[in-house]
């Protein structure tokens, strides 16, 4: 849906309190699926918030058989599938309350984290509701936020799933670009707020593999899988702000776990 600023302003109380993202190979070889021992991890991008069907058992964290996780399991059977994914996880979240399934065992670890922690639902609803100048403010003071905190917090996250599961391949997968640039939006943000979002996404997405490759983890970039399938392209694998169910807007629909995040995680995996 695209929503001209003062329809998207009727929605700002309700998007302010509910949006949330909700983001090197290893030297190690991949496991066999059939004896692997996997675990999911991460924020809803991993849970698959957007994709609908969500498990009513899993509450707020929105996990659904939709997301790339569960749709790998239901491919490859492996020995053992553990999905504590949340969608509005940050990477304090990730050790407080993930971490449980992961042993001496595990082969196979996945995760998206860190969109979150560098505010992804604050610069949405900055830049859907207030002016561009303000948007490209709130998006330089997440780029810094990634310069300055991100980093540590990763390597927090990181040091905690190598000493629970030291033998597993960690698949650590980035975020896609939102936005098609001169696509066929006719309202909603400029192309300078655009542009400025998509190319934030890049900067999360290259300090997240620079931290997973110097754990020894894997990064497995979707950016060019979700390519001509942004908002904007009329062929959108992201939800954009959808009054209709708000928490859900800026994530994948079924079709971005299924056709982005999925042949990407395999291919890693």
């Amino acid at each position: 849906m695209k929503l001209s600023r003062i329809a998207a302003f009727s929605s700002s109380l309700l998007l302010g309190a509910v949006l949330a993202l909700t983001g090197a190979a290893s030297a190690q070889a991949a496991p066999s699926a059939a004896a692997t021992d996997y675990v999911a991890l991460g924020d809803s991008y991993s849970s698959g918030l957007g994709a609908g069907a969500y498990d009513s058992a899993a509450g707020d964290c929105k996990r659904t058989a939709r997301a790339y996780p569960a749709l790998w399991a239901a491919a490859h059977s492996p020995a053992t599938f553990a999905f504590t994914a949340c969608s509005g996880a940050r990477t304090g979240d990730v050790t407080a309350n993930q971490l449980t399934p992961l042993n001496a065992s595990t082969d196979l670890v996945s995760i998206t984290i860190g969109g979150n922690d560098a505010g992804f639902a604050d610069v949405m609803t900055t830049c859907v509701l207030q002016s561009e100048n303000t948007c490209l403010n709130r998006v330089a003071q997440a780029r810094a936020f990634v310069d300055s905190t991100l980093p540590g917090n990763l390597d927090r996250v990181y040091d905690a799933i190598s000493a629970r599961a030291p033998s597993a391949r960690v698949v650590v997968l980035g975020y896609p670009r939102f936005y098609q640039l001169s696509g066929n939006c006719v309202a909603g943000l400029s192309e300078r707020e655009r542009s400025a979002i998509n190319s934030a996404s890049d900067y999360l997405n290259t300090a997240t593999a620079k931290r997973a490759a110097d754990h020894g983890f894997a990064f497995a970039g979707v950016a060019s899988a979700f390519q001509g399938h942004e908002i904007c392209s009329g062929s959108s694998w992201l939800h954009s702000v959808n009054l209709l169910n708000i928490s859900e807007s800026y994530h994948p629909t079924a079709a971005g776990q299924s056709g982005g995040y999925l042949p990407v995680f395999a291919s890693a995996a």
